[in-house]
């Protein structure tokens, strides 16, 4: 039927498919395209937090709801502070970003929100995407459910966990400072394994206090209450304080090759297109990059996905990677050594993946050991 066909359909109104929504409907270009935006619930929760680094202002200001120039690093042996300058490390909930991007969307006549679950697509002569409600074609797909083979092939790549829970506290007297924030603080771990704590202030008294794994494995929820209650009393020494809300996730960290289940008529985004980076886990600048390639690409009738990865940077992460699967516990010396022997600028455009290989090869070198040295030969 006319009415459930479409030039383009995306697939999921997550972080990737409403910053691609919201990319075609600021660009003229796609003022006569039709697109339908589909997912299974509505977004109307604040189901977690982003973060990112950017120099300077930016285009999510609106929304961001915390920033900070100034951050911390804790290792078992070091203890660093640093300025972000050029940078600033910011912060949004996704309920803001939520209600921004329908907003914004809701003035759109060419854009519609349809509430269905995707169960299959076929590649005809238009791309013929199936749901539990209807039956809906578009001439090009931009799906961000993981694929199929990721589940069923798991043996074959690297999989390591990045998950986590975070407690937002407030406290009856002022002791955190809003101006500086915990990158990782590796004193408190769970095992021998890599595990650190991320505290984010957002006042004097009130701050995001978050145990995180890089592991293969996850565990129980007890587990992280109970670290997050010891680092508290331990490394906070704050005894009293209320838990005002919770935030739970689990983030893939893998070399797994998202990018071969991308076509001319069907491209993959978000975490199911692999735009969360392998080694880090953040996807929300990631994907900022990825949508202006993609935008471009349409625009110039190339393949959407041209351009999305750089083989030397998924190999850097593919080597780290190697590192948490194969001696987990190495983490901390990693992050250690490459907070303590780089500066931030380098750090931050490394992994934006905005260096020279120069660059590059400085940083790698600042991270030699004889565990990393055999990733490196394995990733090869």
């Amino acid at each position: 039927m006319a009415e459930n066909h479409f030039d383009y359909i995306i697939v999921g109104n997550g972080l990737a498919g409403l910053k691609l929504a919201l990319a075609l409907s600021e660009d003229s270009f796609f003022n006569t395209k039709k697109i339908g935006l589909i997912d299974k619930v509505k977004k109307n929760e604040n189901d977690k937090t982003w973060c990112f680094w950017e120099k300077g202002a930016g285009r999510w200001d609106e929304i961001v709801h915390r920033s900070w120039s100034d951050g911390s690093f804790y290792s078992s042996k070091n203890s660093l502070s640093f300025e972000l300058y050029p940078y600033e490390y910011k912060m949004i909930h996704s309920i803001d970003f939520y209600e921004y991007s329908f907003k914004q969307l809701n003035k759109k006549k060419n854009f519609s929100f349809i509430y269905d679950e995707i169960t299959s697509f076929e590649e005809l002569d238009v791309i013929k995407v199936k749901g539990l409600k209807h039956t809906y074609t578009c001439e090009k797909l931009f799906d961000s459910r993981i694929p199929t083979e990721y589940y069923s092939q798991e043996e074959q790549y690297i999989r390591i966990y990045q998950h986590f829970k975070g407690w937002f506290i407030e406290t009856k007297t002022d002791v955190f400072d809003p101006a500086n924030f915990t990158m990782m603080d590796y004193r408190l771990k769970y095992q021998d394994d890599t595990t650190f704590t991320y505290v984010l202030p957002l006042s004097k008294r009130k701050a995001l206090v978050e145990f995180t794994f890089f592991t293969p494995y996850t565990v129980e929820s007890n587990v992280y209450d109970i670290y997050l209650g010891k680092y508290i009393d331990s490394v906070l020494k704050i005894k009293e304080f209320e838990i005002i809300d919770e935030e739970y996730g689990v983030i893939p960290m893998t070399d797994f090759p998202f990018e071969k289940y991308n076509s001319k008529a069907v491209t993959k985004i978000g975490t199911g297109g692999g735009w969360v980076k392998g080694s880090t886990g953040y996807s929300f600048k990631n994907s900022d990059n990825k949508i202006s390639i993609l935008i471009d690409n349409l625009k110039n009738n190339n393949l959407p996905s041209k351009g999305f990865f750089k083989k030397r940077y998924q190999f850097y992460d593919k080597v780290f990677l190697h590192v948490l699967k194969n001696n987990n516990k190495k983490g901390e010396w990693i992050f250690d050594k490459f907070y303590s022997r780089n500066s931030i600028t380098n750090m931050f455009s490394f992994l934006n993946e905005e260096t020279s290989f120069l660059r590059e090869l400085k940083i790698m070198s600042s991270l030699l050991s004889i565990t990393f040295l055999k990733s490196f030969f394995k990733s090869l």
